[in-house]
């Protein structure tokens, strides 16, 4: 009898494994399109708590459900990491450290002072649709893109470095064309005009009067567009041949040839 505890407990954590972490059988489909529902669901709650109107209106109602999809998790939590052949493992997987983080701030706002403002953070459920979706075909496009962003990282250092320069330059030379008395207070408040044009945002809080000053802001409003292209275009180039790469391996995998490395 002793001997038959161990082997039903594990059959039981294989099953609740299957039924969690798989997606295979009937019953964890059904367990992955629940759990679709509730993380959709308790996030609109999020979303409508933070309305005033509808927070003096339904704030019961909204905290009501919100214990309740926070035992739900809390419960699924428990169950993954029971279940999990590597629970430790788990527990510091990123969807591991994501399940624990979307219910913490629920049992913090019980007994720490000033935790209402970290419920915000319970958005961060969204993040486990991304499981649930098993996004397997994204993977490989995912690994694409971040491959081509690492392979542009230099490229783009040195555009940010000459950007940082020319934003300098800009909002120095606008401090001394339009001065206090315009606005341009100090050149730290002229760059902030000079990144607000640059990037065509335009918010219009401090603007120039003098012609000078139009003439330059004309001149930065224009080559913010280019600015603006510059980045997407050194990103585009490295992500085609990322993905030329990544093609090449495939066709390599299926015939068993070996392929020329790509330029």
């Amino acid at each position: 009898m002793p001997r038959e505890i161990p082997a039903r407990r594990a059959k039981w954590r294989k099953r609740v494994y299957i039924v969690i972490f798989g997606s295979g059988t009937t019953a964890g489909k059904l367990f992955d399109i629940g759990l679709l529902w509730s993380i959709v669901l308790s996030v609109l709650c999020v979303l409508l708590e933070s309305i005033p109107s509808v927070h003096a209106r339904y704030g019961e109602e909204l905290l009501r459900a919100e214990w309740v999809f926070t035992c739900l998790f809390s419960l699924e939590y428990i169950l993954r990491f029971v279940s999990s052949p590597r629970p430790i493992l788990y527990a510091k997987s990123f969807f591991g450290l994501i399940d624990l983080i979307s219910v913490i701030p629920s049992f913090l706002s019980l007994y720490v002072v000033g935790a209402q403002g970290l419920l915000v953070i319970r958005v961060i459920r969204l993040l486990r649709v991304f499981r649930i979706l098993k996004m397997v075909q994204y993977i490989g496009e995912s690994q694409i893109l971040l491959t081509a962003l690492a392979a542009s990282r230099h490229k783009i250092t040195v555009f940010i470095g000459t950007i940082m320069t020319l934003i300098v330059i800009f909002g120095s030379a606008m401090y001394l064309i339009e001065g206090p008395k315009n606005g341009f207070t100090s050149i730290p408040v002229s760059m902030y005009w000079a990144i607000v044009t640059m990037t065509t945002v335009g918010y219009g809080d401090i603007t120039p009067l003098t012609a000078t000053g139009k003439i330059l802001a004309s001149i930065i409003m224009l080559m913010g567009y280019g600015i603006l292209a510059v980045p997407t275009g050194i990103v585009s180039v490295e992500l085609g041949k990322a993905s030329q790469r990544a093609f090449a391996r495939a066709a390599c995998r299926r015939c068993g040839e070996a392929l020329l490395p790509l330029q």
